[in-house]
């Protein structure tokens, strides 16, 4: 049956429709325009949401978990929870993202991962495992943050090769610090599996990361965080990332990871079209304070914070609420903040055929938000989702 769902605004995101007249059919998006200039079909089932806007679903390209659970669980139960947690917040696409752990133990979490995503059966009430990010373990000593220095081992294409056959080949993205021996062989080898090489979790000097975008890294995972810090006269990692128009970059825009002022430097730097949110959230996400998993980790969470030892363990941030801090860091409009959580990261991943974008063609995987960014409803291949 055809679907019609109507507002006051839609944000494609590149374009704003005021009135929008949504037709989906067989859960994809088959035209868009306006009440002025399109009627509504009275043979198809109607979503009206007054007063509100529509937007693509979002797309978390790294995240950890939610809900109590952890994407390394390897556990059906587990990814449904995470899942069901994402949709709630708009989340309606994710690359299910790992952590440093003895090789066993990742190499179990891709197989069950990969399957997962291999049977490509959309569930309802669910974000869409779109692939996975891998990161660690091949990062550096230096900069590892709480990922445990007993599991990292240097990059080689023998062990991205037994990671990629592990995950059914479903890995998009890896988190490598260019500056370990192995790297740059190891990126381009990613390249020719189509994974995206990010650098992160790196004490990098401006030459190694440039040597490491030159053989194909086109990306930056949680810049700022576990990086270098960049010097005017020593500009480092964060002095590539930042110049380079070729490299796209992801933040965690809560203010405790990055403060806000920083943020608004970085959607400076990056511009509209090459910055992208994340959450790195973990297990704790959506849940109350208290003790909770990253991998093998027992993280202490207390209001925004998640803590090992001492040390920022990922965050309880959603996607959601990042869209609407950037508004408030930054003073950016609505529109231009979803934009991050949508278009770019599908952009990025090679999927905006597909996702990131409300236009004939795209899957029907919509949010309904306030003015505010306040999610009203989520909408996964026409059907709304049970908040």
């Amino acid at each position: 049956m055809k679907t019609v769902i109507t507002a006051d605004h839609l944000f494609t995101p590149t374009q704003l429709v005021d009135g929008p007249v949504v037709l989906i059919d067989d859960g994809r998006v088959v035209d868009v325009g306006s009440r002025q200039a399109k009627e509504v079909p009275g043979n198809a089932r109607h979503l009206d949401f007054p007063g509100l806007a529509l937007a693509p679903g979002f797309i978390d390209i790294h995240v950890h978990g939610g809900a109590g659970h952890d994407v390394m669980e390897a556990d059906d139960a587990a990814l449904a929870a995470i899942e069901r947690h994402m949709a709630k917040h708009g989340v309606t696409g994710y690359l299910a993202t790992t952590v440093t752990a003895p090789t066993h133990r990742i190499l179990k979490a891709l197989d069950h991962l990969g399957r997962s995503i291999g049977r490509n059966i959309r569930q309802p009430q669910r974000a869409v495992p779109l692939g996975i990010h891998l990161e660690g373990p091949f990062i550096s000593h230096a900069k590892r943050g709480v990922h445990p220095p007993e599991n990292l081992v240097p990059p080689s294409t023998e062990r991205l090769e037994a990671f990629w056959q592990a995950s059914l080949g479903t890995i998009r993205m890896m988190t490598v610090a260019p500056e370990i021996p192995g790297a740059i062989e190891t990126i381009h080898h990613a390249r020719t599996l189509g994974i995206h090489s990010s650098l992160g979790h790196s004490d990098a000097n401006y030459d190694q990361a440039r040597a490491a975008i030159a053989a194909g890294a086109d990306h930056a995972t949680h810049t700022f965080n576990a990086m270098r810090a960049l010097d005017h006269r020593d500009p480092g990692i964060l002095g590539a990332v930042l110049a380079q128009d070729e490299v796209t970059a992801d933040i965690i825009a809560d203010g405790v990871h990055v403060h806000p002022s920083v943020v608004q430097l970085f959607l400076r730097a990056k511009g509209a079209a090459r910055a992208v949110l994340i959450t790195d959230a973990i297990s704790a996400a959506g849940m109350p304070e208290g003790r909770y998993r990253l991998g093998d980790l027992e993280v202490d969470v207390k209001g925004d914070r998640c803590e090992y030892q001492g040390r920022l363990a990922g965050s309880v941030l959603t996607l959601d609420r990042a869209v609407r801090n950037v508004m408030s860091f930054a003073a950016w409009s609505l529109q231009e903040a979803i934009r991050l959580a949508t278009f770019n990261p599908a952009q990025l991943l090679g999927a905006g055929h597909e996702r990131g974008e409300v236009a004939p063609g795209r899957i029907a995987d919509m949010v309904v938000l306030t003015g505010e960014g306040h999610v009203a409803d989520t909408i996964l291949a026409g059907n709304l989702v049970e908040l």
